[in-house]
């Protein structure tokens, strides 16, 4: 019967969902974008720092998006920063859920003195300036990778998530439906991935969206002051090279307005579609 009920709720889900304007366009602008940067770099014939052209020319027939100083072309740049940017946001937006869902989870659901060592480590990462952290690990690594920059925004992302998934969990483990599972001597582990989870999935997945843009604003933060990855290109990196070189002062505003534009795009859309999801789980705010 519980079954029945789900899979009613996630067809009127969907039904919702493909008639909501803003859960369409944003997903439509989110998977183009994502399109473009996974295959776009495959059709392109040269690496996004090789000397192909002249220097500083502006947008053309042959190269889209202009070239910068040196002669690279913008438009290369532009799909590999785009594959780089998902690619730190997907990886810094899963670490920062799964992390935050399992301290938040066992907290609201354990309590006691788990609740209190969990919301104690969670208050202290909270709190943490993750900046100055970053620059002093900086200080130790040679080079710095994607996986090295997500791996950092995902282990200090999570606290925020990790508190509102406690609450709501709070809120659910004195429900029937819990105490039943429980008093069957069903295990914590079982109980939350099969009766607490499952009913905060729309939430949870709000969540990851929003960590997922939060990731890729901090990586473009990290990347336009110097702190990016040294071994490929994001669309914050050019942004870095683009104020760096003058470009601004050279009026090479083809330089610049792409990767800006792409970061905007990538993280407005995100957040249109988080907009558009929670009219979709919320009745209360469904466009009649």
């Amino acid at each position: 019967m519980r079954s029945d009920v789900r899979n009613g709720v996630r067809s009127e889900a969907l039904h919702f969902a493909l008639r909501n304007r803003k859960l369409v366009v944003g997903t439509v602008v989110i998977a183009v974008l994502l399109v473009a940067g996974v295959v776009g770099p495959m059709t392109i014939g040269h690496k996004p720092a090789d000397y192909v052209g002249p220097a500083m020319a502006p947008p053309s027939g042959e190269f889209w998006f202009g070239t910068t100083t040196f002669g690279q072309d913008v438009f290369a740049q532009f799909l590999y920063g785009l594959r780089s940017t998902f690619l730190v946001g997907v990886l810094g937006g899963v670490l920062a859920s799964v992390v935050g869902m399992v301290v938040g989870f066992v907290a609201g659901y354990r309590g006691g003195w788990v609740d209190e060592l969990l919301t104690m480590v969670t208050n202290i990462v909270l709190v943490l300036p993750a900046l100055v952290v970053l620059l002093i690990v900086n200080a130790y690594l040679g080079v710095r990778s994607v996986g090295v920059q997500a791996l950092f925004i995902g282990l200090t992302s999570w606290p925020w998530a990790a508190r509102a998934i406690r609450a709501q969990t709070f809120s659910l483990r004195s429900r029937d439906f819990v105490d039943l599972a429980r008093l069957s001597g069903v295990r914590t582990p079982r109980i939350i991935l099969r009766e607490i989870a499952p009913n905060m999935s729309s939430y949870l997945f709000l969540t990851f969206i929003l960590l997922f843009g939060s990731s890729i604003l901090i990586a473009a933060s990290l990347d336009f002051i110097g702190l990016g990855p040294t071994d490929s290109v994001s669309l914050g990196l050019m942004l870095n090279n683009a104020a760096r070189w003058s470009a601004l002062q050279l009026g090479m505003w083809w330089w610049f307005v792409p990767p800006g534009a792409g970061i905007t795009a990538i993280v407005g859309a995100l957040y249109v579609m988080n907009v558009g999801l929670d009219e979709v789980f919320n009745p209360k705010l469904r466009e009649m």
